[in-house]
């Protein structure tokens, strides 16, 4: 490939990868589609495209079609609850070549963690026309072109889209510095074991999600209920503390564009937790403790410096 088909390609590839991984929920995958665009890229008689930030969105949109079909077969014989891959933020580090551009509200939404989750409930075509949609303000238009739709399609798409996650959707905003007060009070009161200072700060109705992928102890099922979801958490933090000669070592990350709580034991990273929340309550937490979906964070955050690297 000459240099300006390859210089083309890689002023686009954060955009791409953003793509791709609101798609796909998952970092390995999301780079794999965007490197089997490069390759159709860079097999392509370039001068016949006018336009390559078009063509390559519509490419990398419907490898990710592909990619969704037969991940969702997968998904369907997944132990527990399957939950998207934590992406910590941050401007120049890893994750931000995964999270693609931040720059309005409506793109940091669109990757919140619960937003994401929320999304596996749409069919493959309404979750390319809401991300193309929401998270980069393409217009009806140009979606039926990616989509070799009509327009009229693309909106009947987008509005079944919009009113599956719409009466969730804004609770996904991070309420600036009172979020990571919470997430400070619900670390605090998981660590210490103390449950009336969990109830406290949990909804009555909430309820805890927690992606294990049959490889560590997770609830299968999602646990709801103030009560429960407090024993659960003081039990996972319990359980850390209690294991012979273990150091724990909790903080707080950006993850997806929101403070998160993220464990660390003996240095390795357990559990990233990121906590909906409306008003002062914790209404949902996603938790994964799945090793293989906390890889790519730990090697972010250790490059970063907020995580240490392998010993």
């Amino acid at each position: 490939m000459d240099e300006a088909g390859l210089a083309a390609f890689e002023e686009l590839r954060p955009r791409l990868t953003g793509l791709a991984y609101r798609m796909l929920g998952e970092v390995q995958e999301a780079e794999d589609a965007v490197q089997d665009a490069y390759l159709r890229w860079s097999g392509t008689d370039r001068a016949a495209v006018e336009e390559p930030r078009a063509w390559l969105i519509k490419v990398v949109t419907n490898l990710c079609l592909n990619r969704l079909a037969s991940a969702r077969v997968r998904r369907e014989t997944y132990a527990g609850p399957w939950l998207p891959e934590p992406v910590p933020g941050g401007p120049g580090g890893l994750g931000a070549r995964v999270l693609g551009p931040l720059e309005t509200a409506e793109q940091r939404d669109s990757v919140s963690l619960a937003l994401l989750a929320l999304m596996e409930s749409l069919t493959p075509a309404e979750r390319a026309v809401f991300v193309l949609r929401e998270a980069f303000g393409y217009r009806h238009r140009d979606i039926a072109g990616v989509l070799d739709v009509t327009e009229t399609a693309s909106r009947q798409l987008h509005r079944r889209a919009r009113q599956r996650v719409a009466s969730a959707e804004r609770r996904f905003a991070p309420p600036g510095e009172r979020w990571r007060r919470l997430v400070e009070r619900f670390l605090d009161a998981a660590v210490r074991g103390d449950l009336p200072g969990l109830e406290a700060i949990l909804a009555e109705d909430v309820v805890a999600w927690s992606d294990g992928g049959g490889k560590v102890s997770a609830a299968r099922n999602a646990v709801s209920g103030r009560a429960r979801v407090a024993r659960f958490f003081a039990g996972v933090a319990r359980r850390a503390v209690n294991l012979p000669g273990a150091a724990l070592e909790p903080s707080i990350e950006d993850i997806n564009g929101v403070p998160a709580l993220a464990v660390r034991v003996d240095g390795e990273l357990t559990m990233i937790a990121v906590l909906e929340a409306s008003g002062e309550h914790v209404t949902a937490v996603h938790a994964v403790l799945n090793p293989d979906k906390l890889e790519f964070a730990a090697r972010a955050l250790s490059r970063s410096g907020r995580l240490p690297g392998p010993s």
